[in-house]
């Protein structure tokens, strides 16, 4: 089974921050503030993360999708790459989708779960056959970005 998109392309409207035009059935512009720097990341192939600057907090592990703030003591969050290879942790398949899902049915929607990593990232499998445990590698739609989080997606990984 393979994940297509539909073929629609979001505009940049502005770099900083980071502002798409979605082309839908109406206009809607939107700033992703803070998080700019993620999306732009998987543009260039890159799936970047967040980790608190704080020496005293706990949590030093990831966090995917990225924060701005550590949720835990509130202190900035600095950029990091993230692991592109991890597993499966739970999946289901869209079979019915609503009228604004881009990706064509069936679709396998993925949760990730990563060395390192103290979230789950919800995604989706492009190839093969999913199942909980299996190793999966990050592939990235470098080509033509849509510029929103389908740009990322998951095949299996030797």
């Amino acid at each position: 089974m393979a994940v297509e998109l539909n073929g629609t392309i979001a505009e940049v409207l502005r770099e900083e921050p980071l502002v798409i035009k979605n082309l839908k059935t109406w206009h809607h512009s939107h700033s992703y503030g803070g998080w700019g720097r993620f999306f732009k990341g998987l543009r260039e192939g890159r799936l970047l993360a967040t980790r608190c600057t704080n020496p005293r907090c706990a949590e030093k592990r990831l966090w995917l999708p990225p924060r701005c703030e550590c949720p835990d003591c509130w202190h900035p969050m600095e950029w990091v790459d993230a692991p592109t290879v991890g597993r499966i942790y739970t999946h289901t398949t869209v079979l019915y989708p609503g009228a604004l899902f881009r990706a064509a049915a069936p679709c396998p929607l993925i949760s990730v779960e990563m060395d390192g990593v103290c979230t789950k990232l919800m995604s989706y499998l492009k190839e093969g056959t999913p199942r909980i445990g299996l190793p999966i590698r990050a592939v990235f739609n470098r080509e033509r970005p849509t510029n929103t989080i389908l740009d990322l997606a998951w095949v299996p990984h030797a």
